[in-house]
């Protein structure tokens, strides 16, 4: 690991990309996924939020998960009854795997914060400028 990467948790998910400032409410039943967030919640309660390839596989394999995601901490954590759990998250950064580490009880990866692109060109902000103003659209007939 060099001074960039650090060793954290994973935790799959199926049908949602969480992205950094975003707060999140999410509800987890697979039994890797639980100790997962049983582990963060003993430490600093960070664990590495990626989305699955397809949202129809039940037990997601490494090869079924993408490697780029976000960095999230646990604002909540609540355990129902029928042994599931209801977790809110804040998105905090973008992250990408380096490598997945030897884990039998989780999922669990080396990563990077993920390289952020600045392109100030005149173009970029005309573009910029157009897709802000299609999701203020959005929003408001939503």
């Amino acid at each position: 690991m060099t001074k960039d990467t650090k060793k954290i948790p994973v935790l799959p998910l199926r049908d949602i990309v969480v992205f950094p400032h975003m707060v999140v409410p999410l509800f987890v039943g697979r039994e890797k996924s639980v100790k997962a967030l049983e582990a963060v919640m003993k430490s600093d309660k960070r664990i590495l939020l990626l989305t699955q390839k397809s949202a129809k596989v039940e037990n997601p394999e490494i090869e079924d998960i993408h490697h780029l995601g976000c960095v999230v901490t646990i604002l909540q954590l609540l355990k129902l009854p029928d042994g599931t759990v209801r977790v809110l998250v804040e998105g905090s950064e973008r992250a990408h795997v380096e490598h997945f580490t030897d884990n039998s009880d989780y999922f669990e990866a080396v990563y990077a914060p993920a390289k952020t692109l600045n392109n100030t060109t005149p173009a970029a902000k005309t573009l910029l400028q157009g897709v802000l103003a299609q999701f203020e659209k959005y929003v408001k007939l939503n």
